[in-house]
């Protein structure tokens, strides 16, 4: 099944950066977006509406959706500057200064004017010994984390700086994720505070150009631009690709919990600096994006542990970032798109590359219809319901750019306490070699599966990059502990 014939040219375009493995480039659409009247309400985005709903909608102890975001600075900090910096960045994007009328059945921007300053709240580590400082930072950290956003109020973001050294510093970002993404976290965040931070240390004014439109704009576009033959296309290809859309009965360490209150927990893992190497040449020489590779590795982990052929997993995909017009804001413009494998016949891995990118292109050419609102169509016609609608995704965070200054961005170090999936791969690849966070259901997966399960991801990489002809039947026997029900 195609959609290519019916593709826009600003999305024939977009294809081709997914192809080249450029997964975070904009491409200008016809037309432009343009400041929202003065004065009119300020809708949300469509995906941004959805996941703000949800959180609203779904009872639970801990929050669902509160990222964690850490700068760590290896050098000297000039702290006045960086809370500048920091200010500045708030002052520009109004979606860092926005709350939520949660009023009537459809929610609202609620833009507040810019703070005057901002003192960040220092936790000074410096007494703590070295090998604990990780493990009391988290602990210091970890309450913040966990703490629900007041979305009717706001703010949707807090501060921490974390003192580990006179040369050896953590900024934690704590933010709602309905005001950022993957390209806000890795890219726009830590290039715009090192280069504001550059400028005010030395007494200099702010390099940044004036922002042209705020993420209000564009939601208003969106809402405005996206006709319902468009959309009604869209959701016509959804609903010949997910046709009887599977349950994939996969094994849990524990039974389902009676109740949704979807606890979760954080894992962290990182590939051999050699095998990382090999994913990413193996990547190269078979013209695939390492998202793909991946992806690929992770449809025959879920088909190892389930013998299921038809299997869908969902990914994040930069649904609103195809307009080059909000390359430099902050926002959430993501939307989550299922992609749904076909593993009948054995295939080789090198197939299951290609799949892979077929679908994926295919997706991302399709991905305007909110999730959870093609949820309620196709759920609407199935006797089983699921929530949520994507139990299982994987994704590949985009790299951060180099800033000029020694300075690494990481998310997910502290957990909330909350997972909005029952299993997510998130994966960035680094200087120093692949890095992973797997977030899952508590009620579900306790720790040791989790390691289990990146111990088997890790084993069928580097079974396929040794051979990418091996088959799917190839791996029989390659993981010897499956993970079974307690």
């Amino acid at each position: 099944m195609s959609c290519v014939t019916s593709l826009s040219e600003a999305k024939r375009k977009l294809m081709e950066t997914y192809r080249r493995g450029n997964t975070t480039a904009a491409v200008a659409p016809v037309s432009s977006i343009v400041p929202r009247p003065v004065g009119s309400p300020v809708p949300l985005s469509l995906s941004q509406e959805q996941l703000v709903l949800r959180e609203v909608n779904t009872p639970g102890i801990f929050p669902l959706y509160n990222e964690c975001i850490t700068v760590r600075i290896s050098e000297p900090l000039d702290v006045p500057a960086l809370e500048k910096s920091i200010l500045t960045i708030i002052s520009r994007h109004e979606i860092w200064r926005t709350s939520y009328d949660l009023s009537t059945g459809r929610p609202l921007q609620v833009i507040h004017p810019a703070p005057e300053q901002i003192s960040l709240n220092t936790i000074d580590l410096r007494s703590v010994p070295a090998a604990m400082q990780e493990a009391a930072a988290y602990e210091a950290i970890a309450p913040l984390v966990r703490e629900s956003f007041d979305l009717q109020n706001g703010p949707l973001l807090r501060f921490r700086l974390v003192k580990l050294g006179e040369f050896e510093h953590k900024l934690i970002l704590i933010a709602h994720l309905s005001i950022v993404d993957g390209v806000s976290a890795y890219q726009i965040w830590p290039s715009e505070l090192a280069a504001l931070y550059r400028a005010y240390s030395a007494g200099r004014p702010s390099p940044l150009a004036e922002q042209r439109i705020q993420f209000g704009d564009y939601a208003h576009w969106q809402r405005s631009r996206l006709a319902d033959e468009e959309m009604a296309m869209q959701v016509a290809y959804w609903r010949q690709r997910l046709a009887r859309l599977p349950v994939l009965n996969f094994p849990r360490s524990r039974a389902q919990a009676a109740t949704n209150t979807f606890p979760g927990g954080i894992s962290s893992f990182a590939f051999p600096s050699a095998l990382s190497k090999a994913v990413k040449e193996l990547s190269r020489q078979e013209g695939v994006t390492l998202f793909v590779t991946l992806l690929s590795v992770f449809a025959t982990l879920l088909f190892a542990h389930t013998g299921q052929e038809d299997l869908v997993i969902g990914t994040p995909s930069p649904a609103g970032r195809k307009s080059s017009d909000v390359a430099g804001l902050l926002g959430y413009f993501l939307n989550p798109v299922a992609l749904r494998f076909d593993l009948n016949g054995n295939p080789a891995f090198r197939s299951l590359l290609r799949q892979a990118q077929r679908f994926t292109l295919e997706a991302i050419a399709n991905d305007d219809v909110p999730i959870e609102w093609l949820a309620r169509e196709l759920q609407s016609e199935s006797e089983t319901r699921r929530n949520p609608f994507l139990p299982i995704a994987m994704s590949l965070q985009p790299a951060m750019p180099d800033v000029g200054l020694d300075w690494s961005v990481t998310s997910m170090d502290v957990q909330s306490g909350g997972s909005p999936w029952d299993l997510y791969f998130a994966f960035i690849d680094t200087p120093e070699g692949i890095q992973g966070r797997v977030q899952y259901n508590s009620d579900l997966f306790d720790k040791n599966t989790i390691a289990r399960l990146w111990q088997h991801f890790q084993q069928l990489l580097e079974f396929f990059t040794a051979d990418t002809g091996k088959r799917l039947a190839d791996t029989k026997g390659l993981l010897e502990d499956k993970v079974s029900l307690a």
